[in-house]
């Protein structure tokens, strides 16, 4: 059975927050930088859904 992609983009948004923040608790990465870019991404990922894009 295949996976169809999403056509939303807040889901895509979230389900590439949640595969980063996975990485970097199970590599124990640590950047600042990298940090305030999964800040960045999650407000976008949570707008975009409440808005229903």
């Amino acid at each position: 059975m295949a996976l169809k992609p999403t056509r939303n983009l807040g889901m895509l948004l979230l389900g590439v927050w949640l595969i980063l923040t996975g990485l970097l608790h199970f590599l124990d990465i640590a950047s600042p930088g990298l940090f305030n870019l999964l800040g960045v991404l999650a407000i976008a990922a949570g707008a975009l859904i409440l808005v229903g894009r």
